[in-house]
């Protein structure tokens, strides 16, 4: 066992649990804790730090999640480090990034694999740039480059952005929202950061478990305290959720990771609750676009609009590239989160969002959002397909671009996705996702990689997955 170098200041701004976080994690950096090296036990650890084991547990919820330390069951924690550089002739099919994953000089995402092999990327997370049409792609930006640039920053954003957004909503989510209803975001973990900072540090805010372990980041990193709440196969066990806590972050369109989807009744519940307690509700409407079976239900904030923040991004249904979202808020944190970007003069850059607003003028946004869903459909049957040909049932599969293989125990799913990456295929587990709970099974996307690529990765993915 290794005693981490740390020191912990009372007296500074941020939180005991982001110090010992910060400090674990640049010695691994640096290579002061070695890769392999075995961690104290949480108790031990606030034992030599003179902190509660609530700090340090946190701490280490939180290198977990972003990949820098691996827990084995009844043996401890231990150091993952950063990999080697990739040896000749490997590199990422069709890859996306992702929090803690560690990136080559030129940006590019560094993966293990087979020497000489190309490693195919069907991790969940990714857009599907093969169905973008390139040419309204080059429309796009040609024409957005054809107005004016601004005299002016406006902290709410583009207007004609604003507008494609609002009617983008209205016609497709329900949500009756005007432009000036709606505030540009960079993306849906940017947003969750900036709300965040709106609330009281220390307070206490209800995480789905497993869930969206950027959320998860983004609430630590404001001082607060993520609490994690249940899944089931419906989404957020709404009963579940703690009383006290200043707000709850949900997923309910396509619960991520697991696939549930947020019934009526549940809706109905949280927002009832949200209403006699006071709490906000962030609701991240992931894969809200992408469903296959049945029409959306209604958006948490059509139901309780005075007490949802309603998120939505770009960045899987067309492009990262355009780092553009949104918030529509209760009008009275609107304007708090917009006089904050005013004083310190941030706000989100312009271009990616007069890009979608030529899109969805054009009409070529409405066809690329279908030509999505029928790709993705495509693929999804070949997925399903190739689970259920390893003897496997794959859950979440209704909606979005990834489904879960459950699996019995955290020790198998470890050993599927060593198996997968030594045959040069990158799965994600769903520890990743996890804070207390103990599910376990691995998650693969579809969205990533072109269609023979994602054949070739899915015949070794299936072999990884069958029992040897």
């Amino acid at each position: 066992m290794e005693v981490p170098p740390l020191v912990v200041d009372r007296g500074a701004p941020e939180p005991l649990a982001v110090q010992v976080a910060s400090g674990l994690r640049a010695a691994a950096a640096r290579g002061v804790l070695a890769a392999g090296a075995r961690l104290p036990s949480t108790r031990e650890l606030a034992r030599l730090l003179g902190t509660s084991r609530t700090v340090t547990a946190a701490a280490y919820d939180q290198l977990l999640a972003e990949g820098w330390v691996a827990a084995r069951r009844g043996v401890g924690t231990f150091v993952v480090g950063l990999p080697a550089a990739p040896r000749g002739g490997e590199r990422v099919v069709r890859g996306a990034g992702g929090p803690g994953r560690p990136r080559g000089a030129g940006g590019e995402e560094v993966l293990g694999g087979a020497a000489g092999e190309d490693l195919l990327d069907l991790r969940a997370g990714a857009p599907c740039t093969e169905a973008l049409d390139r040419t309204a792609w080059r429309r796009a930006w040609r024409a957005a480059g054809g107005r004016p640039p601004d005299h002016l920053p406006d902290p709410r954003g583009d207007g004609a952005f604003r507008a494609a957004v609002a009617e983008h909503l209205l016609r497709h989510r329900g949500l009756p929202a005007g432009p000036d209803d709606v505030t540009a975001t960079t993306g849906t973990s940017a947003a969750v950061a900036e709300v965040a900072a709106l609330l009281p540090r220390g307070a206490r805010v209800a995480v789905e478990d497993p869930g969206y372990r950027r959320s998860t980041g983004a609430l630590r990193a404001a001082g607060l305290v993520p609490v994690p709440v249940p899944v089931d196969d419906d989404g957020l066990v709404v009963d579940a959720v703690p009383p006290g806590v200043a707000a709850v972050v949900c997923t309910p369109a396509h619960q991520f990771p697991t696939g549930g989807r947020l019934p009526v009744a549940r809706r109905a519940q949280l927002v009832a609750r949200a209403r006699a307690e006071g709490l906000l509700v962030l609701e991240d409407d992931y894969d809200g676009e992408l469903r296959y079976d049945v029409a959306p239900l209604p958006l948490l904030a059509s139901l309780g609009p005075d007490v949802v923040v309603h998120l939505g991004t770009t960045s899987k249904t067309v492009s990262p590239t355009l780092g553009a979202g949104w918030l529509v808020a209760p009008e009275e944190l609107r304007h708090r989160l917009l006089a904050a970007r005013t004083e310190v003069g941030a706000r989100p850059p312009r271009a990616g969002q007069r890009v979608l607003a030529e899109l969805a003028a054009s009409g070529d946004l409405a066809r690329h959002l279908r030509r999505l869903r029928r790709e993705l459909a495509a693929r999804r049957a070949l997925v399903l397909a190739a689970v259920e040909a390893a003897g496997h049932r794959a859950r979440g599969g209704a909606a979005g671009a990834h489904v879960v293989v459950p699996l019995p125990s955290r020790e198998e799913e470890a050993l599927v996705v060593a198996r997968a990456r030594a045959a040069s295929v990158a799965v994600g587990g769903l520890a990743e996702s996890c804070l207390a709970s103990d599910r376990a099974g691995v998650v693969v996307g579809w969205a990533a990689p072109g269609r023979s690529d994602l054949e070739r990765g899915l015949d070794r993915f299936v072999a990884a997955l069958r029992p040897t």
